[in-house]
């Protein structure tokens, strides 16, 4: 897979579907009875089985394709190994609380998929702009209006739910997702929005060294060393999970995060400024996170979608719409005012 040689447009079509299993498996596993344990598993038995999965596939794809030789290298005796620069360093932990979060978001009971997606990649679309303007990207008209109509959404959704009502973990699993990427898009607005060649394959190798062990080994020791029923969770999660009837389904379920994240680095990386970028990765998700709601509906009798969830899609299928077309009618619309010059000189 080559991120740099994808169109964007493509990248965020095969994104959008990405998420679809990935939120169905997540959620069905959260609603499912498991026979070891005669109830459905939670979001924290899901989390560690999942983690070591993505892992495994991320550190195979890295070494098997050769990527893992565009990092720099640090010598420890005999052995050469792969080691991140300090600022994609600092991206790895931030993208390791989204590690943490995501497949985590989509098990909250009585918290719907859209209404948490549009909480978790509203504060990010928050965040953009502002990066934007610390890292001195200049943000263009259609990206402002875009984050608009996502703030829009975002204000119908809660006042349909009457406020927030979420558990005390999910409220924390939001704001650990909005800082993780506040990091991750700092670091990449100082390292790699290039455009040049190889710079999100490299970008993604370094992040990747750091990201998925950092967050292995945060949910490891909170397993050995924390108390209470959630510790417990965890641990159950490291001894019988990967053993359970479930493991096909949490090996799946990572797959498809390894596929994402490949394509999401493609997307945020892209030259052009976060609001625009950010924006078309976020939308994505939201729209894969409805879509998936619905098969769900289908499937396990979940419940359907609300009018204000919809009308929140709605809102976000017309910003996705905006910021695919209009960059292109201001591209076509400089040549038009280059033409007559063109002309003149020859």
């Amino acid at each position: 897979m080559k991120p740099e040689r994808v169109p964007l447009e493509a990248s965020v079509a095969l994104y959008l579907a990405a998420w679809i299993p990935y939120f169905a498996l997540n959620r069905g596993l959260a609603s499912v009875v498991h026979p070891a344990l005669g109830r459905p598993m939670t979001g924290l038995e899901i989390l560690p089985a999942s983690l070591l999965f993505l892992t495994a596939f991320t550190y195979l794809f890295l070494f098997a394709g050769g990527w893992w030789k565009l990092a720099p290298r640090t010598r420890i005796g005999p052995i050469d190994l792969p080691r991140p620069a300090p600022w994609t360093a600092l991206a790895g932990v931030g993208a390791a609380g989204l590690l943490l979060t995501v497949p985590l978001s989509v098990t909250f009971k009585g918290v719907s998929i859209p209404f948490v997606q549009l909480l978790m990649r509203g504060d990010v679309l928050i965040i953009a702009p502002l990066v934007d303007l610390l890292t001195g990207r200049r943000v263009r008209w259609w990206s402002w209006i875009a984050l608009g109509l996502v703030a829009l959404a975002l204000v119908v959704t809660v006042k349909q739910r009457g406020g927030l009502n979420l558990p005390a973990l999910a409220i924390g699993a939001v704001a650990a997702y909005g800082v993780g990427y506040l990091v991750r898009l700092m670091a990449m607005s100082k390292v790699s929005k290039t455009g040049r060649e190889g710079s999100v394959k490299r970008y993604y190798v370094e992040e990747q060294l750091v990201a998925t062990p950092f967050a292995t080994a945060v949910l490891a020791l909170l397993a050995v060393f924390g108390h209470g029923p959630q510790a417990e969770q965890l641990r159950w999660g490291f001894q019988h999970a990967l053993s359970s009837t479930a493991a096909p389904w949490l090996a799946c379920a990572a797959a498809i995060a390894f596929i994402q994240s490949v394509l999401a680095a493609s997307i945020l990386l892209d030259p052009r400024e976060n609001a625009f970028c950010v924006a078309l990765e976020r939308s994505g998700s939201i729209l894969g996170g409805l879509a998936a709601t619905y098969v769900l509906w289908l499937t396990l009798h979940q419940p359907a979608p609300t009018p204000a969830e919809l009308i929140g899609a709605g809102l976000l299928a017309l910003a996705l719409v905006l910021l695919a077309l209009a960059p292109r009618l201001a591209a076509r619309r400089q040549e038009w005012r280059r033409a007559p010059a063109q002309v003149q000189a020859e």
